[in-house]
């Protein structure tokens, strides 16, 4: 063996590493498409069984109580799954997952009321090949994305609190503004998130309890990218009926 090769056995650990990374990776990213599977099916249901006039007044866009409450009831899901990340089994955690999915497209279902189901479709696909792209950017690139993740976080209580002011005085113009920013925040937090998942994957046995959880996790939040991502850009782009 040549002196300045690598020793077989750091050549077969390198491979296993990665062989564990791509594995964990591919199993986050099998989850987050479960999820917004579960998402999409959920909303379908919600309009075409006419579950949705339950949810809203047809006449004058208001929601009723039972619409505040599936709004509302996601929050509670991340809560309950990142707060008892510890005592949940990845069972119960992957339940609670497909259940926080199957209201968001119930929550999500307004969108049809509101746009037509081809620009619905385009911003999806536009949203896809985004998610795509920028997901294999953080997989792949060498730079540390870590020191964008604070000044990424910054921005989107920036965006929070801006949404909420624009809440009550109801301004076109800051709606746009705040449609750009998110895109912009989204777009940059599906590279860290990747990148931050990959970072974890290598620091845990694939196929054990604890990689199943955090696999549900890391699915979580790039479900969460990925709609928010697609809401912002049907804002921008969407065609109303």
């Amino acid at each position: 063996m040549n002196e300045f090769e690598s020793p077989q056995i750091f050549d077969d650990a390198l491979i296993q590493d990665e062989s564990t990374v791509s594995r964990f990776i591919a199993n986050v990213f099998t989850w987050m498409v479960a999820g917004l599977s579960v998402t999409a099916c959920a909303s379908y249901y919600t309009v075409e069984s006419g579950l949705i006039s339950q949810l809203y007044n047809l006449e004058t866009g208001g929601m009723s109580m039972l619409g505040w409450i599936v709004m509302l009831s996601p929050l509670g899901f991340i809560l309950a799954m990142n707060m008892g990340f510890q005592r949940w089994t990845s069972t119960s955690l992957t339940l609670l997952f497909l259940a926080f999915s199957g209201i968001m497209g119930m929550s999500l279902s307004s969108i049809f009321l509101v746009y037509t189901m081809a620009s619905i479709a385009q911003v999806f696909v536009i949203t896809a090949a985004t998610f795509a792209v920028m997901a294999v950017v953080g997989y792949t690139t060498k730079t540390d994305l870590t020191k964008f993740g604070s000044l990424l976080m910054m921005a989107l209580i920036g965006i929070i609190i801006a949404s909420f002011v624009n809440w009550f005085i109801g301004s076109a113009q800051l709606d746009y503004i705040i449609s750009i920013g998110g895109v912009v925040v989204f777009t940059g937090l599906i590279a860290y998130d990747t990148q931050k998942l990959k970072r974890i994957g290598t620091g845990v046995e694939f196929g054990s309890e604890a990689a199943s959880k955090l696999a549900i996790l890391g699915a979580t939040s790039l479900y969460l990218d990925f709609i928010n991502l697609f809401m912002f850009l049907l804002r921008l782009l969407g065609r109303r009926d």
